[in-house]
């Protein structure tokens, strides 16, 4: 077929296309099996840890000396072990880890007995099914939405809606498990976990509510905190997320103060894509000079910045379409924390969703073991070689007072929103609006590269209000733009993906119509 039709002809007409030349050829080339680059096949993966599962544990802040908490803070070379040392995690990466997870149409359909060979009636067509995927797949008993389902579709919302309806959710891939490492890694080094017995879905909630109080107060007393879940209503409906981090420490200092001044005659409109931190790892003296750096911004603020956290197998930082979905990510979550800090989340809205009973008082063993594992955190330093930096907080508010105080859902929320206006004594005005996305090594965890920008509400409230009308079934999914066709090599679902064919018969059509225009046309002369 590629010989048939040939690299598109120059010209600006397309006889009934809405393509250029290059775009046909763009699209056309999806047809052959092109070698992926690196860059190209580094598809956007989200990793959905925000599922309606119970938390792990109880987290409580590692006791660590200031010169301790400097090189978690701070730190940027490896921070998993390597595969020397037999860490089996490692043993997976790059793109042998994709190469894995592709199984043939062939090999699928050798394991999964065909239902027709089994059948001597042929079974009557499939309906199809008219509910929104709001319905199908984010309404009770099923899970709620979360910023996954949000995001995930700004890479490819086509993709997204056969990953729901084909698999119910996206499969965890083994770079999506490095990535989990990485993440895991990272929130050890500010708090540990430690395992509680669970008997009532109140107590998981609670449990919950109770690990964000302990990351409030760890943010307060360290400067900073890993893996904060939060809560928000999006459109009516309840959407849960987790931070990667929180700190004082602002990502561009230079970009927030031109900002400053910028707004004070009008609006914001620097680009997301704006290198406010160029240069930053092409420093002569290598890792040592970025350490310094980091260093140099560490003077705490007023304001509290967001921050997340990708794994790559490559060292490239995503650009242009690629960086969208860790864009709308980030802004989605300073948008939630936003309406958590100044009241506008409804409890009763987010209890009701999940079926809880608000007024039921913890159970006796869930407040035993809570209290427990605080009397072992302030008697057991993680270091007792070192001094430790005693708790900021009210040594009379020990967790049995506390828990006892606010023995249900709804007297815990309150005890939540008064942590909140303590951690964001300006409400929304604490929040610092330079977003950050820190890169690490899929492999050993070591940072590879920063991006900062800036947030802008109009942007991701624009965005949200329009991905919502797809998920309340307002509007087909739609595939990505044709200059992203690229996405496509890396689809799983590429082969059979209506808006691909769609487009490459689109582009043959529009090439055969103008061979024949221009065969017209040697005609006539």
């Amino acid at each position: 077929m590629d010989a048939h039709l040939g690299p598109p002809g120059g010209g600006s007409s397309d006889y009934g296309s809405d393509l250029s030349p290059e775009e046909e050829e763009a699209l056309i080339e999806l047809l052959s099996q092109v070698p992926v680059q690196a860059e190209a096949a580094s598809s956007f993966q989200l990793d959905d840890i925000e599922d309606n599962k119970s938390p792990r544990g109880a987290v409580l802040p590692h006791r660590l000396t200031r010169e301790r908490w400097d090189e978690v803070l701070y730190t940027t070379g490896a921070i998993l072990e390597t595969e020397q040392k037999g860490t089996t995690a490692l043993e997976i990466g790059g793109d042998k880890s994709r190469a894995q997870v592709v199984e043939s149409s062939e090999s699928r359909s050798a394991r999964q007995p065909s239902v027709l060979a089994e059948s001597r009636d042929t079974p009557e067509p499939e309906r199809p099914d008219l509910r929104s995927p709001l319905e199908r797949f984010r309404t009770k008993p099923k899970k709620a939405l979360s910023v996954t389902d949000l995001v995930s579709p700004s890479w490819c919302e086509l993709q997204y809606w056969y990953v729901l309806t084909k698999h119910g959710r996206k499969r965890r891939t083994p770079a999506m498990r490095q990535g989990s490492a990485v993440h895991k890694t990272l929130e050890d080094q500010v708090h540990r976990t430690v395992p509680i017995d669970i008997r009532t879905k109140e107590d998981a909630w609670g449990l919950r509510i109770w690990n964000v109080i302990q990351g409030l107060k760890t943010l307060r007393e360290t400067g900073m905190t890993r893996e904060l879940e939060i809560w928000g209503l999006v459109d009516g409906q309840v959407v849960n997320g987790v931070v990667d981090e929180l700190s004082y420490v602002c990502p561009d200092k230079d970009l927030e103060e031109e900002t400053t001044l910028r707004t004070t005659n009008g609006k914001e409109t620097t680009s997301a894509d704006q290198p406010t931190i160029s240069d930053f790892f092409m420093s002569p003296n290598g890792q040592g000079g970025v350490l310094k750096t980091l260093r140099s911004m560490r003077k705490k603020t007023d304001k509290i910045y967001l921050t997340d956290v990708k794994t790559r197998s490559v060292k490239t930082i995503p650009k242009g379409a690629s960086f969208r979905p860790t864009l709308m990510q980030l802004m989605l979550y300073h948008l939630m924390l936003s309406d958590l800090v100044t009241g506008k989340v409804d409890p009763t809205v987010l209890f009701t969703r999940y079926e809880l009973n608000t007024t039921a008082p913890f159970s006796d063993g869930f407040i035993a073991q809570i209290a427990a594992l605080d009397k072992g955190y302030y008697d057991t330093p993680d270091s007792p070689s070192q001094p430790t930096c005693p708790p900021a907080s009210d040594p009379t508010q020990d967790p049995m007072t506390l828990l006892l105080a606010h023995n249900s859902l709804t007297a815990l929320w309150t005890l939540f929103l008064s942590e909140l206006r303590l951690t964001f004594p300006s409400g929304a005005g604490s929040i610092g609006n330079i977003l950050k996305v820190e890169y690490r090594d899929q492999t050993d965890g070591s940072i590879t590269g920063l991006k900062a920008f800036l947030y802008d509400q109009d942007v991701i409230s624009e965005y949200v209000e329009d991905e919502m009308r797809w998920w309340k079934g307002n509007r087909e999914a739609r595939g990505v733009e044709v200059e992203e066709a690229y996405k496509c090599r890396s689809c799983d679902f590429a082969e059979g993906c209506e808006w691909r064919i769609n487009k490459v018969e689109e582009a043959i059509k529009a090439v055969r119509e103008r061979e024949a225009m221009k065969g017209r046309a040697k005609s006539v002369v």
